[in-house]
């Protein structure tokens, strides 16, 4: 959902009718997973994917027939793995995917949520005497048929895509989570590119600096920006386990309170730009802050996947790459 947000938000805004295709349920290896969706509108403007190959050609022109009639319709590919490339599956395998015209108010419900950066499920009846029923549900209720919400409450305390049986027939329920986000303290050029690299792969960025003339919006058109010392800035942008917290000022000043704030939160990733000399003084200092020996341990330092950089954008990749493999849990 957060890939056709914004195209998903004006093209309903226009006012004209259009179909969203998700991906419910995948076996064998595909590129795309439960919870991917394709909106194609009637004037056949496609945003977003479901396979990555002619899987899209067959489920475009199910959604014009589904714009056309208002039916829903679950559609299922069974690909060998011989011609799996020839629909877009990496190695065969099969795929099902719902589409539909989707319900306004559901969409506008989630979309409040996902602004609102709460966790949200949105779930649908795909195939059985209740298809096309719905639900939102998030921590604080559900809107929507009973059935179907208890399928988007149980997707949303597991915090995954499901598939059940119930009453109304089978039902999908996906979880959109809030996107994670990454914290970049000092608007400096490393900056510039680890930015556009996050938002590139779905993160949130915020930049945190002091100084306008490194943290201002010629320099980082697009990301919100915070003139503030790390812990006022923190605290108005709040970490949680979703945040990544990188410092890249080479200043004390700024990276030591920074620091100092991220190993007391919960975010999942704390990383600083310095040699292993810069970070044992770094450590001492902490330390004499009142920091704790292990919390230290949690610091990536010097910062970054040991890719040989040498420039900004080369660092700024090796930064991106080692915040991605750690909310992967893949090391690095």
């Amino acid at each position: 959902m957060h890939d056709i947000a914004g195209v998903l938000d004006r093209w309903l805004d226009g006012g004209g009718e259009i179909a969203l295709s998700t991906v419910v349920e995948t076996w064998g290896s595909g590129p795309r997973r439960p919870g991917a969706r394709m909106t194609v509108d009637s004037r056949d403007r496609i945003a977003g994917s479901v396979s990555g190959g002619c899987v899209e050609g067959a489920v475009v022109r199910t959604a014009r027939e589904v714009i056309r009639t208002g039916e829903p319709e679950l559609l299922r590919f069974a690909v060998a793995n011989e011609t799996a490339w020839d629909v877009g599956l990496s190695c065969g395998g099969r795929i099902s995917i719902f589409v539909e015209r989707p319900d306004r108010e559901a969409i506008r419900g989630v979309r409040e949520a996902m602004a609102a950066r709460v966790a949200v499920s949105l779930a649908a009846v795909v195939e059985g005497p209740g298809r096309g029923r719905r639900a939102v549900v998030t921590d604080a209720g559900g809107v929507g048929d009973t059935d179907v919400a208890a399928v988007g409450r149980e997707a949303l305390e597991q915090g995954r895509p499901l598939v059940r049986e119930t009453p109304a027939g089978r039902v999908f329920a996906d979880v959109i989570l809030p996107p994670d986000s990454l914290v970049i303290v000092g608007g400096v050029h490393i900056a510039q590119t680890l930015a556009v690299l996050a938002r590139a792969v779905g993160y949130r960025v915020a930049i945190c600096d002091p100084r306008p003339v490194f943290g201002s919006a010629e320099r980082f058109p697009g990301v919100e920006l915070v003139n503030d010392w790390p812990e006022g800035a923190f605290e108005r942008i709040g970490l949680d386990a979703g945040t990544a917290v990188a410092t890249l000022t080479h200043d004390p000043k700024l990276d030591d309170p920074a620091l100092a704030a991220a190993l007391g939160s919960p975010a999942f990733y704390v990383g600083a730009l310095g040699s292993r000399r810069t970070h044992a003084k770094r450590r001492k200092r902490l330390l004499d802050r009142g920091v704790r020996e292990e919390d230290l341990e949690r610091i990536a330092a010097p910062i970054g996947l040991p890719i040989g950089a040498r420039t900004p954008d080369q660092i700024a990749l090796a930064v991106m790459a080692q915040v991605v493999a750690s909310r992967n849990r893949r090391g690095g």
